[in-house]
């Protein structure tokens, strides 16, 4: 399957063929759909066809094989059938502010010093969980510094780095909770200049400035060494 998704993150749609469709689950060509991994939740959407019907899409979630891509239909929405033409049409607004928050705690990585135990997405909110007995900064701390490296706008690049040059620099990985996609001999990375370099596969925003400003929530203590922030977006 062609992961559109990797190299246009913009890309709100896409002419792809059915390859096969069931109850629950639909597979596609190629695909503009991300599935749920690495805390970021899977895309929604619909699979629009030639007669004019739309397939509701109310998931994306990883197969089996590497590369394998399974969107989720509606209970009642009709299947297509194998050879299928269809145009896959993301919830793009959905999509947007999951990217936007995504970069938001890679911006989070950079200001915390710590190793990432655990992380999650949602529309809106996101929050890492941190390896440390102490948080070093409040909330108003981190809420400033976050919103500093937003207004710089920062660009962002996604990259990929064969295995042995990955291996060879472990500061890539942040998480010891996520292990970064394996298996295609090369592992995508993302470089936000100036700023944090780490190994992801999640889709995300071309500059920091798309963020717009953020605050933290709260933090929480969730055990000797975990210490939680969640994120959301500061929309007043």
């Amino acid at each position: 399957m062609e992961l559109v998704f990797q190299d246009e993150p913009y890309a709100k749609s896409c002419a792809a063929t059915v390859v096969s469709a069931e109850p629950g689950a639909i597979r596609l060509d190629r695909s503009v759909f991300y599935p749920t991994g690495g805390g970021q939740p899977g895309d929604t959407g619909v699979l629009r066809l030639a007669d004019g019907r739309d397939v509701e899409i109310v998931g994306t979630v990883k197969g089996s094989l590497p590369g394998d891509i399974i969107h989720v239909p509606a209970d009642d929405a009709p299947l297509p059938a194998p050879g299928d033409a269809v145009t896959a049409e993301l919830d793009w607004q959905r999509r947007h502010r999951l990217m936007r928050m995504h970069t938001c705690l890679h911006l989070l990585c950079a200001v915390i010093d710590g190793p990432v135990t655990g992380g999650q997405i949602s529309d809106g909110k996101g929050r890492l969980d941190f390896d440390l007995s102490e948080m070093p900064l409040g909330k108003d701390e981190i809420t400033a510094a976050i919103n500093r490296l937003v207004d710089g706008d920062h660009p962002t690049e996604t990259r990929w780095v064969d295995d042995a040059e990955f291996d060879a620099s472990p500061e890539l990985v942040k998480t010891l909770s996520v292990a970064p996609p394996r298996g295609q001999g090369r592992v995508r990375l993302l470089d936000i200049e100036g700023v944090d370099v780490q190994a992801c596969g999640g889709t995300h925003v071309a500059r920091t400035g798309e963020i717009g400003k953020v605050r933290v929530a709260k933090i929480e203590n969730k055990g000797r060494h975990n210490r939680r922030v969640v994120i959301v977006f500061d929309e007043a």
